[in-house]
């Protein structure tokens, strides 16, 4: 329902003025698009959270440049964590929403849907086993507001809006503006180039427009390691695991010398991921009468990135071809996103109905390449280079939208029809084949030399390769009642249909009521379902490989949910996940400049879709598998929270003083597990503790930012202190539990108007430099993992400066 913004939520939020007159002017800017089809609403009068954000004032005094950045220093209920060593996931940021998995927050761009990215996260990181939204895709200069719907929206929107919505409004504005960025981490690493460019114009008619947007940016990689127990030229990984340790470094330390080369020479390389990407975005309108329109939108992004994976040392004989890396070897990961979406739509007013018809589509490819590796079992001939395979995503939705005022009613209904397509396609042949002696793909009981595929990373085979399609359709009633601004009702309903598993009926009702003036309270409660992605239910990278019992040529990874070895250990097909969403809350304005809103909600979720662990089973081994990881409905959850916002506008000498202090508290458990009945693996080892600790306690559950920002002539000066609260992580089965401290992270820029339409800023982001504790030795793989990528990342201090153009 088109929901209110928190009262001028944290920084570049929009100010909320003291006179009247200059408030009510100010809150017809606010009107909301995502929530509900009432175009009426203002930010302030909606019966659940919305927090409206001013990209073009935010960003102006941040030191983040990405939309996930931004977001997590202005909204404690949004998370987002740079991974490191994880894959693909190193190359996208998986976002997420009041505590809830990256699959169960909907973006939308200016009302429409936005698919999902093709990747899977499954390296154990936030969101293990969920397929999220890349939102570094859409350029932050492209963006006039972001809208952050805090409340389950499923029976408005579909699937995926279990946990709120991210709705991005592109620019429309006439006139050019560009932003340079240049900044770097305080230990001289993580250098970033952003540079980026706005024109609008009129088509020529009055209320007709073309907004176009060309962003470039470069992100270099960061080092976080440390490497001082590894046994190089030894056959015991660390020092503490030899006989004679001493011994052992004595005998690395002569054979490095001897090799001239360091200890440096052999450190791994842990950190933030290097990314370059280019975009290119454009929204446009055109009226060909009074009440007939026509609009589009879209853009294309493509990103590269370069990660690392695990180094391979010198004494790793059966993954090293030591002829042609004698010094072991770290693979680079390298990846090509190509990311499309375009969007094109007729409104159509007729006696004050609006009837709006669109279709969008939308695509997401990524292409993995792997370098400075080998095919252990090639021997001397192996390459070390692999195209490694690739993945992609196909979303098009076609809208049919219609509203219309009656009194103090809007009625709203519609139709919506999606098609999806996922596709993985095959890598370099040597990228995924384990290989005998004579250079023959290796059969059961034949002799090897070494590990097969492109080490770190192994290619997609014609086995995994497939090409999966589905369609829904969905309509869509709401209708909302506002009597004099004091009362506010909303009701929802959507039945949806799909191909691959049936039918879902959801609803909401939420309900505002003003006690008094400017001071109200909220509450709603509703129905919602997320639908098993195509990701989850067919993406696999089962391979060949040597077995740790001695069966000999095996296969391991993951299997397709409806894959012979999902059947054999009696894994259900995948079904949507159910939920019910319940909040309640707040808004008081006890001053004329200053909001308060407390807002809890309450979330449970059944048959939520996980990646189980690695599961061994005896009856595999009829089928030539000896382990696997499967996509279920493995377990329910629940989620309970309180958001707490106050803004506060000050007139302090001759300048301006915002305040904005918010905060979040999130609690996810989960409340039950649900087994294939004759699976008679123990519960650590289908669903461990450490993939419980994903869920439950590895983001913070508290979070909170005060944001001071003075403005006072040419100058404008940003403190900004967030609050990370505690994590836990579970490094089972080879680590141990650890928690990690709250941390304090704080922001400061200082920004001058060299002329009207020139400025520049300078400042910093982690300005006191500091880190999440340091790892304890058993989860830090033999000390090499300094530091995990928890709360807010481990680049340490940054330092920028931007330039700022308007013509």
């Amino acid at each position: 329902m088109r929901k209110l913004s928190i009262a001028a939520l944290l920084l570049g939020t929009i100010t909320v003025a003291a006179q009247e007159q200059e408030e009510k002017g100010r809150q017809i800017e606010d009107i909301i698009i995502v929530g509900n089809r009432n175009a009426k609403r203002t930010k302030l009068e909606t019966p659940v959270p919305v927090d409206v954000i001013n990209i073009e004032k935010i960003q102006k005094a941040s030191p983040q440049v990405t939309v996930q950045d931004l977001l997590n220093y202005v909204i404690p209920s949004f998370n987002s964590v740079r991974q490191s060593a994880s894959d693909g996931t190193e190359h996208i940021d998986p976002v997420t929403l009041r505590g809830m998995g990256p699959d169960q927050v909907l973006v939308l761009v200016n009302g429409k849907r936005r698919h999902t990215t093709s990747l899977v996260n499954y390296q154990n990181t936030v969101g293990n086993g969920s397929v999220g939204t890349d939102l570094s895709t859409i350029p932050v200069i492209a963006i006039d507001r972001i809208e952050v719907l805090r409340d389950g929206a499923a029976a408005q929107y579909g699937s995926d809006a279990i946990a709120g919505v991210i709705n991005i409004i592109l620019k429309k504005n006439e006139g050019a503006s560009a932003s340079i960025t240049y900044g770097l981490s305080g230990r001289n690493d993580g250098d970033t180039y952003q540079a980026g460019v706005n024109y609008g114009t009129s088509l020529g008619k009055k209320e007709s427009y073309i907004n176009l947007t060309l962003q470039l940016s470069h992100r270099g990689k960061t080092t976080r390691t440390q490497n001082h127990d590894l046994d190089i030229f030894g056959d015991n990984f660390a020092y503490p695991f030899a006989s004679d340790p001493d011994a052992a470094r004595a005998a690395d330390d002569e054979e490095i010398s001897k090799r001239g080369l360091t200890r440096d020479d052999f450190n791994f390389q842990i950190g933030d991921a290097q990314i370059r990407q280019g975009q290119l975005f454009f929204n446009s309108e055109y009226p060909f009468s009074e009440n007939f329109k026509l609009y589009s939108f879209g853009g294309f992004s493509i990103k590269e990135g370069k990660g690392f994976g695990f180094r391979r040392l010198p004494g790793e004989k059966f993954n090293v071809v030591s002829s042609i890396y004698p010094n072991g070897f770290q693979a680079v990961l390298g990846s090509q996103v190509y990311d499309v979406s375009y969007a094109v739509g007729a409104k159509y007013n007729v006696n004050n109905w609006l009837i709006d018809l669109s279709n969008t589509f939308g695509s997401n490819t990524f292409n993995y390449n792997v370098s400075n590796t080998n095919n252990a079992s090639m021997g001397a001939k192996s390459p070390t280079r692999f195209y490694a395979g690739a993945h992609s995503f196909l979303q098009n939705t076609v809208n049919l939208d219609v509203s219309k005022n009656i009194n103090r009613f809007n009625i709203a209904f519609g139709g919506e029809f999606r098609f999806e397509q996922y596709q993985i396609k095959a890598g370099d042949e040597a990228s995924y084949t384990q290989y005998d002696i004579n250079g023959n793909v290796a059969a059961q009981g034949a002799t090897v030399i070494g590990a097969g595929g492109s080490q770190s990373f192994i290619g997609f085979s014609p086995l995994n390769a497939l090409k999966k399609d589905r369609h829904s359709t969905a309509v869509y009633a709401d209708v909302s009642y506002d009597l004099d601004k004091k009362l506010n009702i909303d009701a929802a309903a959507r039945f949806e249909n799909y191909s691959d598993f049936g039918n879902t009926l959801n609803g909401k009702l939420a309900v505002r009521y003003e006690l008094v003036k400017n001071y109200a309270i909220r509450a709603a409660i509703g129905t919602g379902f997320r639908a098993p992605s195509l990701q989850q239910q067919y993406f696999n990278n089962s391979y060949a490989d040597i077995s740790t019992s001695g069966a000999g040529i095996v296969t391991k990874g993951i299997f397709r949910n409806d894959s012979e070895a999902a059947r054999i250990l009696g894994f259900d097909k995948l079904k949507q996940e159910t939920s019910v969403n319940a909040s309640a809350g707040f808004t008081l304005k006890p001053l004329n400049r200053l909001f308060i809103t407390i807002d809890g909600y309450w979330i449970k979720v059944k048959d939520r879709i996980v990646i189980t662990s690695n599961i061994t089973d005896p009856r595999l081994a009829d089928y030539g598998v000896e382990s696997g990881r499967f996509f279920a409905n493995a377990v329910d959850t629940e989620t309970k929270g309180v958001d707490v916002v106050v803004s506060y506008d000050w007139k302090l000498g001759k300048g301006s003083l915002n305040i904005n202090l918010a905060g979040n508290y999130t609690e996810t458990k989960i409340t039950d597990f649900h087994f294939p009945e004759n699976l008679g693996t123990p519960q650590n080892e289908f669903f461990g503790p450490d993939q419980i600790n994903i869920i439950e306690s590895l983001s913070p559950k508290t979070k909170a930012s005060l944001g001071l920002n003075y403005g006072i002539g040419k100058f404008n000066f940003l403190v900004r202190n967030t609050y990370f609260g505690k994590v836990i992580r579970d490094g089972y089965p080879f680590g141990g539990v650890q928690e990690f401290s709250p941390k304090i992270v704080t922001d400061i820029s200082v920004g001058y108007d060299i002329t009207k339409n020139i400025n520049f800023t300078v400042g910093a982001n982690n300005l006191l430099d500091v880190f999440p504790d340091r790892q304890i030795y058993e989860n830090s793989y033999y000390g090499v993992f300094k530091y995990a990528p928890v709360q807010m990342g481990t680049l340490g201090s940054y330092f920028f400066g931007r330039l700022n153009f308007n013509f």
